[in-house]
């Protein structure tokens, strides 16, 4: 197997893993389990939620604001409330009405908040962030424009930065870029037609220049790929990786 192809296979791996963290996070919660199988503790928390802490570090912004209407409850799991929705009167006279302006949840059920989503007067989703290894520290930023998926900034290593840029079109994949070496800057971006993998260009050198464009020419060509991966849309699971017949290797084109 050629080095190209093997980085072209290695980085479709990585898609399927941060595509799925999308999922994850846009359904308003996420998991990372330790190795009894049950969601591990975030900094601060404790699993036993008899002991959960006075402080959820609620990240909605609700307290000390009278003219916010609060309501909690429970989800699954959960013997105590671990999901918050907070609401706010819009309008004047018989145009006045509630909406949901944030929703914040504890999924591994420790007492601290690790998502939370924020919605405009219309009731479409704005932005989501989330704590996705309760390390206290949030690793996964998500923006929606008029209330769809179209950018998600991850922080796979942890350090506080963003090391992946995912950008959404129609709420389908469209570009991911990486940074491999976490240096600030993208060094591999992939371009998406359809949700499916078409090119991908390759930094070998670091020196924020594509050194050559990997491209699956059956997408290209505008071939049926379906039989090749699972659901586009956000969320579900990526691309499979591409045969050696269907993958153009080392292929440069200045960046174009």
């Amino acid at each position: 197997m050629s080095r190209a192809y093997a980085l072209s296979a290695l980085s479709l791996v990585g898609i399927a893993a941060t595509i799925g963290v999308v999922g994850l996070v846009a359904c308003g919660g996420s998991s990372q389990p330790a190795a009894n199988g049950k969601a591990a503790a975030g900094v601060g928390g404790t699993t036993n939620q008899a002991s959960w802490p006075a402080d959820d570090r609620s990240m909605c912004g609700w307290k000390d604001h009278p003219e916010l209407e609060v309501s909690e409850t429970s989800g699954p799991g959960a013997i105590r409330p671990n999901v918050r929705r907070v609401y706010q009167d819009i309008g004047e006279g018989e145009n006045r009405h509630k909406v949901l302006v944030c929703r914040e949840i504890d999924s591994n059920l420790d007492g601290i908040k690790d998502v939370v989503r924020t919605f405009n007067a219309k009731g479409e989703a704005v932005k989501e962030n989330a704590d996705t290894n309760y390390d206290g520290k949030l690793d996964d930023w998500a923006t929606f424009v008029a209330g769809r998926l179209a950018e998600e900034d991850l922080d796979t290593n942890f350090d506080g930065a963003a090391d992946v840029w995912k950008y959404y079109t129609d709420g389908k994949l469209a570009r991911i870029k990486r940074d491999r070496n976490h240096d600030g800057k993208p060094d591999v971006w992939e371009i998406y037609t359809n949700g499916h993998l078409e090119r991908m260009g390759l930094d070998d050198s670091f020196d924020g220049h594509v050194d050559r464009w990997d491209r699956d020419e059956s997408v290209r060509n505008g071939e049926d790929t379906s039989m090749q991966s699972g659901v586009t849309d956000a969320g579900a699971a990526g691309p499979a990786a591409p045969t050696s017949t269907g993958f153009s290797i080392g292929t440069k084109d200045g960046g174009k």
